[in-house]
């Protein structure tokens, strides 16, 4: 039988060895104190220069609230235009685009070549520049670019000087110039940049949507923010309106057709009569009586169209999608980018766990050393 009373001797011991390895442990470390002290100062220096050459990026957005619900024509307006014999039947507002295809349409190249041309106030520029003219002629990469170019992406730009250059693409015809898109080799890295400056954060939950542009100037990227922002919607506007906009272009066409031909028609009529006024042949007023019909189905098209007419534009109207603005675009007055406090205390702490690594790795190749002669 067990004694319960009795002490686990065991686990006793079990607690004098860790405490012995833990005491060791903070004798290890305090031994190598200086050596800790000395790499940590290091790397604070290298992150205090990291901090201070860092570029400085302002962050601007906005938050607004797109129109995704179906809509109907009703109530009086659909009473009054029943009376007036407009059929609003069918004019049903639906979701368009998706948001969740928003960023789609931010990614895209059409979208990203027309932000490019983004007009930007920049400091020391008389006037205000293009997007593409600011990273191409103006904006210089800082000393950080410049080391990382040639240290991290030396292989890279090793890689790309075995490949070479790609010949530049060029596109025989109107036609085929029209369908296909060809970009140069400075637009694909300006997309690329700007890929990375754009952000569009959506929550389709919550049923809003966030843009944010990054520039190194606070008003250049409020500037490309608002841009983003118009540029989003007036592409999801003309993709939701695109097929009422294409029926309204055929309406008021045959419209203006079916008006030509009534004046024509009337014309006609009216001269008939002019001349058959005294006149009581039976020849006459048989003539009279065929360009009256006539008259009376051309009118009867041309007041079909009219009303069409007055319907799509309805349509247009209605089909239009509405954002609503919950947060302007304003200019932000503190840079977001870097945050030189934030560096130094990751370079520091990481000076920290490379000098206590350093401390005990004598002590483990030591060890490491005895077990493998032993």
């Amino acid at each position: 039988m067990i004694d319960q009373n009795k002490p686990d001797i065991t686990n006793q011991k079990n607690s004098e060895e860790n405490e012995i390895d833990y005491i060791q442990l903070v004798k290890t470390i305090w031994g190598g104190r200086k050596k800790v002290i000395k790499i940590t100062l290091i790397f604070i220096v290298v992150g205090i220069v990291i901090a201070l050459l860092s570029p400085k990026v302002y962050t601007a957005s906005t938050t607004f609230v797109p129109q995704t619900k179906d809509s109907k024509v009703g109530g009086s307006l659909g009473g009054l235009a029943a009376i007036a014999g407009i059929n609003l039947g069918g004019m049903n507002g639906n979701s368009g685009i998706s948001p969740e295809l928003y960023p789609q349409i931010i990614n895209s190249i059409p979208f990203q070549l027309e932000l490019l041309q983004t007009s930007l106030t920049i400091e020391g520029q008389a006037e205000k520049i293009t997007y593409a003219d600011y990273y191409t002629n103006i904006r210089k990469p800082g000393v950080l670019a410049f080391i990382k170019k040639y240290t991290i992406g030396l292989p890279g730009m090793i890689i790309s000087a075995i490949r070479g250059k790609p010949k530049p693409i060029t596109l025989i015809g109107s036609d085929q110039g029209h369908k296909v898109l060809v970009i140069t080799l400075e637009e694909d890295r300006l997309i690329q940049q700007l890929t990375d400056q754009i952000t569009l954060q959506v929550l389709e939950e919550d049923g809003y949507l966030t843009i944010s542009a990054n520039m190194p100037e606070a008003i250049a990227s409020a500037e490309l923010a608002f841009r983003a922002e118009e540029l989003l919607q007036q592409y999801v506007i003309d993709f939701k309106i695109q097929k009422s906009k294409e029926q309204l272009a055929y309406i008021k066409a045959r419209y203006f057709e079916a008006e030509e031909k009534f004046k024509t028609v009337q014309q006609k009529l009216a001269n008939k009569r002019d001349r058959n006024q005294n006149v009581s042949k039976a020849i006459a007023k048989t003539s009279t009586e065929i360009l009256e019909d006539e008259y009376n189905i051309v009118y009867g098209v041309y007041s079909e169209l009219a009303k069409q007419l007055e319907a799509q534009h309805l349509q247009v109207t209605e089909d239009t999608p509405v954002f609503t603005i919950l947060r302007p675009v304003t200019v932000p007055l503190v840079r977001s980018k870097p945050k030189r406090a934030m560096i130094v205390v990751i370079w520091a702490l990481l000076g920290v766990v490379v000098g206590v690594g350093m401390v005990f790795r004598k002590p483990f190749v030591l060890e490491m050393k005895e077990k493998w002669n032993s």
